[in-house]
């Protein structure tokens, strides 16, 4: 592909609001003069947006206050004008029903910001969970110069001298007080340990999984995605990614230049070698659908099959944490060792490709990134299945479940609500067996509503006591990237809208083969087909307001869950904005 000419000072889409000799760019030029600015500071300079998703109730990203500052002064050495504009910070803790709900709605935001001001270039700063997708979703939309900058893994845990992971001893270890195995103080002692600074999970959940695809697609420096929020080395990054994205500008190398079928299959690949979260689908079929590629389950199932898991990293490896995998050589070194299937030849943000920005990567760790013919799982991270229970799909993490369940069959216990479940699970008095296939439904896109990550169903409280961690969980929800277990998710369409799961009943017999990608429920078609004509659709969520706009809008889990009117493919591009 031959790159295009490098851009002028007045072709940049900043200087249709400060260069004309008009009434209005007199306005916008005062009124950078009012803030501080002299006009030589911002003339024939890119201008650089900072979207900052920093907030006091974010505390993945609490070090983006000051963080951004190395940004700044990244832009400010390349020559440009940073502009710090601040966007939701979608805290994956604190934001209820399930920050899923607001993921479409920050991407709208993102580009719409981007959209009506005066900018060139954007340095997004996001991290967990829903902030990547969303922001690169909005960068891909508006299509100007971006670069993308995670927040990093936090520092591991520590209580009594014992590893802790995000979200998976939080998991582990609510069991084990449930079961009696842990006192009170216990408890308290994993709370006040297993979060000890700033940055997201350092488990290989969401957060990890959509920071080392952003990268794998070409939007993140080498190896940036790999940093730990807490290393001095993050600090370098971010300056670094400020003046990086000002050369980006001049050379016009938007998100259409990077974002190719081969550079979203190499992510795929990544994901799947990586031991990603099953957030990974959802998220990364919206993001190449905005980008105008078709990617879907199919992807992810053939190259499920292609792609061992190497990347030791809990929930699906058990030992070792990211901070572990930054040190044996992080994202770099597990593309090196991929290098014979991925596309090398896609181009990304540093304005190298694949290949060069890999070359000499190496692993200093073998048991951490394992070679591909020493996998910690034969096959890829994730599975799809389909059948009469999921015809669309559903998703399992088969490489973090007890591996009796990956063929198994048992009586459904099926729970239309989430309080019901919770009621249920706390019994311990409830006749149920670790051969039961527990179900929740009505938690999907619609039904959550926002698909909350309810998926990891909570082990019955009596078959704690008995030993038992694992069983068969079936649900239209979606689950941390940190949680793991024979938990079958996605399931599509939802319940919710009609599709099968609304037709499951307690007792009838729940069948899955993840090796043949099957799960169905033994009931005939007949059976099924009166079920159906009796079924009535549930009461809609909301009445006004945004969620109404959600549920009107929303796609399902096989589709990405994005608006539907927000697809790349939906009506005509949005111009420039007018300037009179």
């Amino acid at each position: 592909m031959t790159p295009p000419t490098r851009k002028r000072p007045e072709d940049l889409r900043s200087a249709r609001w400060f260069g004309p000799a008009d009434l209005r760019s007199f306005g916008h030029r005062s009124r950078a003069m009012q803030m501080g600015y002299a006009p030589e500071e911002w003339t024939g300079k890119p201008v650089i947006a900072i979207l900052n998703t920093w907030s006091d109730l974010q505390p993945c990203h609490a070090h983006f206050k000051t963080r951004v500052e190395d940004v700044k002064r990244g832009v400010l050495m390349a020559g440009g004008f940073p502009v710090e504009l601040p966007a939701l910070s979608l805290s994956e803790t604190y934001l209820k029903p399930t920050s899923m709900l607001y993921r479409n709605m920050l991407a709208m935001e993102a580009e719409e910001l981007l959209r009506a001001h005066p900018v060139d270039g954007v340095v997004l700063m996001g991290g967990c969970d829903k902030t990547t997708p969303a922001l690169l979703l909005a960068a891909t939309s508006m299509d100007i110069p971006a670069i993308f900058v995670p927040a990093g893994p936090m520092l591991r845990g520590n209580w009594q001298g014992k590893v802790l992971g995000s979200g998976s001893d939080s998991w582990k270890y609510w069991d084990e007080l449930r079961a009696g195995k842990i006192s009170d103080k216990d408890w308290s002692g994993v709370e006040a340990g297993i979060a000890r600074s700033y940055g997201t999970c350092m488990t290989m959940g969401t957060a990890s999984t959509m920071a080392a695809i952003a990268e794998a697609v070409g939007m993140v420096l080498p190896g940036g995605s790999s940093v730990l929020a807490a290393d001095a080395g993050h600090i370098r990054l971010a300056s670094e990614s400020g003046r990086r994205i000002v050369e980006a500008v001049w050379e016009d190398l938007r998100p259409a230049r990077i974002q190719t079928r081969e550079a979203y299959e190499n992510a795929i690949m990544v994901a799947m070698a990586m031991g990603c979260s099953t957030n990974a689908i959802i998220h990364l079929i919206a993001m190449a659908r905005r980008a105008g590629q078709e990617i879907g389950l199919k992807d992810f199932e053939h190259y499920s099959r292609l792609i061992p898991v190497i990347g030791n990293v809990r929930p699906t490896g058990s030992t070792y944490l990211m901070e572990d995998f930054f040190y044996a050589g992080g994202i770099l070194g597990l593309m090196n060792r991929l290098r014979e299937r991925l596309h090398l030849s896609c181009l990304t943000i540093s304005g190298r490709t694949v290949g060069e920005n890999i070359e000499g990567a190496r692993v200093y760790n073998d048991d951490v990134i394992r070679p591909l013919d020493n996998p910690i799982y034969g096959e890829g991270s994730l599975a799809v299945l389909t059948g009469n229970l999921a015809p669309s799909g559903a998703v399992i993490k088969p490489a973090a479940m007890d591996q009796r369940f990956l063929k198994h069959s048992g009586p459904a216990m099926v729970f239309d609500d989430y309080a019901s479940l919770k009621k249920a699970v706390d019994d311990e008095g409830w006749d149920i067996t670790a051969d039961h296939v527990l179900v929740l439904r009505n938690a999907g896109p619609q039904g959550g509503p926002g698909m909350p990550e309810w998926g990891m169903l909570p082990m019955p409280k009596a078959l704690l006591k008995q030993g038992h961690r694992d069983m068969l969980r079936l649900s239209d929800s979606r689950m941390s990237g940190t949680s793991y277990g024979a938990c079958v998710l996605h399931v599509a369409p939802e319940s919710f809208v009609g599709g099968p799961l609304a037709l499951l009943r307690t007792g009838d017999i729940v069948s899955i083969d993840v090796d043949a990608r099957s799960i169905r429920m033994e009931v005939s078609d007949t059976e099924l087909a009166a079920r159906r004509a009796a079924w009535v659709q549930p009461e809609r969520r909301y009445e006004r307001g945004y969620g109404y706009m959600f549920s009107k809008h929303i796609q399902q889990a096989d589709e990405g869950c994005d608006f539907d009117f927000l697809r790349s493919d939906f009506g005509a591009p949005v111009p420039e904005p007018s300037i009179y």
